[in-house]
Formats: C-alpha cells, sequence, structure tokens
C-alpha cells in the first residue's frame, strides 16, 4: 500500500512538473538576467565612486609641494568629503548633463549615496589609528573590508546579500543544463507506457499510438535544447558581465588611492578638534568652507602670516590711514 501511495506522489509530482518546465525554465531564465545585471551594477557604482575619488586625488596631488607637511588622514578625509559633497549633491542642484550623473528615484532604489557615505565613514574608522613609519600598512586588507563590509552595497535592495546571490546566479548555467536532461528523461517515462497500448492486428490504432508517444519525445528533446541554449546564453552574458573582476578591480583602484596618498603623507596626525564626516552637511556651504580653509592654509598665506617684515608693512600702512 505504501509502494502504491508513494508510485501515485511520483506520478502526480512528475505530471505537474512535466507541465511546468518550460514556464519555470522562461522565468528563471528572464530573473537571472535582470538579477545579474542589478548585481554588477550595484559593483560599478562602487567603482564608479572610488574612480572619482582618483581623480580627485591626482589633481591633488599633481598641484601639492613635495615638501609640505601633510597628515595621511586629514587628506584622505578632505579628498573624500569633496569626492562625496560633488558627485552627489553638486551635480543634482547644477544639473550638470554628465553620464555619471545619478539621479534621485535610481540612488533611492539601490542606496548608492547611503552607501557610498558609508564608504567614506567606514575608510575613515579603519585609517584613524595607523601608525605612521616607513612601511606601507595593508591598504588592500583596508579596502577589502571598507568594499565587502559596506551594509548598502553588500545588499541588493537593502536585503538581498550580494555575495551569495552572484554565486546562486553562477550555477544557473550549469542547472539549465540539468533541467533540460531532466525534461528529456520525463518525456520518454511519460511516453514509454503509451507504447503498452501497440496492437498489431490494427496498423492504425498503432499509427496513432506511435505519433503520440513520438510527438511526446520530440517535446521532451526540445527541453534539452531549450536548457543547453539558456545555458549557453547565460554563460556568455556573465562572461561580458564580469563582476568578479570589476569587484577586483575596485579594490585595486581603493588600495592604489590610499598608497599614494600614504607615501606623500610624513604623518597620521588626528586633531582632537576633529569635525566629523557629515552627509547630510549642505554641499555648497561644505565645499566653499573647503575651498577658503585651502586657500588660508596654503603655502603663501602661511609664509605671509609669519613674514615680519609683511607685519611692519602693514603696521606702517595702518598707522597712514590713521
Amino acid at each position: 500500500m505504501l509502494q502504491n501511495a508513494a508510485h501515485v506522489f511520483v506520478t502526480q509530482l512528475l505530471g505537474v512538473l512535466g507541465n511546468a518546465l518550460y514556464p519555470l525554465m522562461f522565468l528563471t531564465f528572464g530573473t537571472a538576467v535582470v538579477l545579474k545585471l542589478l548585481v554588477v551594477y550595484t559593483i560599478k557604482r562602487q567603482r564608479w565612486f572610488a574612480k572619482e575619488f582618483e581623480k580627485r586625488l591626482l589633481k591633488y596631488l599633481d598641484h601639492t609641494e613635495q615638501n609640505e607637511h601633510q597628515s595621511f588622514y586629514l587628506t584622505t578625509k578632505k579628498l573624500l568629503e569633496k569626492t562625496y559633497y560633488e558627485v552627489f549633491e553638486v551635480r543634482g542642484i547644477m544639473q550638470r548633463r554628465n553620464l555619471d550623473y545619478v539621479s534621485s528615484p535610481i540612488d533611492r532604489l539601490f542606496a548608492i549615496q547611503h552607501g557610498c557615505a558609508r564608504f567614506v565613514k567606514d575608510t575613515l574608522k579603519e585609517i584613524r589609528f595607523l601608525k605612521f613609519n616607513k612601511e606601507t600598512p595593508r591598504f588592500l586588507e583596508i579596502s577589502k573590508t571598507v568594499v565587502s563590509g559596506n551594509a548598502a552595497f553588500s545588499k541588493l535592495f537593502g536585503w538581498i546579500p550580494l555575495g551569495p546571490l552572484n554565486d546562486l546566479l553562477n550555477l544557473l548555467p550549469g542547472l539549465f543544463i540539468i533541467a533540460g536532461i531532466f525534461g528529456t528523461f520525463l518525456g520518454i517515462m511519460q511516453g514509454l507506457p503509451e507504447l503498452g497500448n501497440l496492437d498489431l492486428k490494427n496498423p492504425d490504432a498503432s499509427k496513432i499510438v506511435m505519433d503520440t508517444f513520438l510527438l511526446k519525445i520530440s517535446y521532451s528533446i526540445a527541453s534539452s535544447i531549450t536548457g543547453i541554449f539558456f545555458s549557453v546564453i547565460l554563460s556568455i552574458l556573465f562572461s561580458l558581465s564580469q563582476a568578479e573582476k570589476t569587484f577586483v578591480k575596485l579594490v585595486d583602484t581603493y588600495d592604489r588611492c590610499l598608497t599614494r596618498i600614504w607615501e606623500s603623507s610624513d604623518n597620521n596626525n588626528v586633531p582632537s578638534n576633529i569635525e566629523a564626516f557629515d552627509e547630510h552637511k549642505d554641499p555648497l556651504e561644505a565645499l566653499a568652507q573647503m575651498a577658503v580653509d585651502k586657500e588660508f592654509n596654503s603655502s603663501k598665506w602661511s609664509k605671509r602670516l609669519n613674514d615680519k617684515s609683511y607685519e611692519g608693512n602693514e603696521g606702517d600702512r595702518n598707522k597712514k590711514a590713521s
């Protein structure tokens, strides 16, 4: 009795799977393509911010004198803040036509701005207590920690883990081949019982039975062809997307940026009264304050303020004015 019940259950299950196999394969294929594109887009948004940071770093290094005293922490903080304020708020306010422009609906959907803010905060947290010496810190490990530990970018839409999702998607090309083979055996299994109705004395009835059997066999073979086709398309698409390579390039870019700042710095002093990074601060006010601080702290102004002759000339001018 138990054997009969199991047979009935398996027969019903295979019947349901046989009817739902094709719709399930097409639905899985479409969902996999969309999810893979979203995964690649999320990773590229992180690399986009790292590349914008690198652009401002190179520009900063080109206009900085080598003999100036630079704090690694302060330089990194100012450049990250400048990058953050410029790529999001200022572009949005000025409505610049740029391919890198991030619209607010996409930003809200993928939490891009929040993710970049965490990018800045986590970096400053990691480098704050580095001891400055001749040995360069392991910025590659720091970069991996900052990128992988970013809660906004490590989950798609804030709740689907990006790593396990990408690993699962990479398994789908092989699973489609298995599903196609399964469909072939399923069709053969469903068609074989029909051969029991063959009546050699009745050629017309036998022809109908054989036609039905061959139809089910051709339908089942088509499932294998569909599975192989989907597997090939996904394999090509996943190879072109290069999600893993994009992640590696992201980590390498950030590691290279931090190393360059470290090599151009001569200390890692952190003032006790330094203002914390605030992603909600008005961008125009923040950038204007940065420009004023940069001009005031430049070597030209420092020399003029420390020059006694300049102070004397200033005093003479005040006396003449009075």
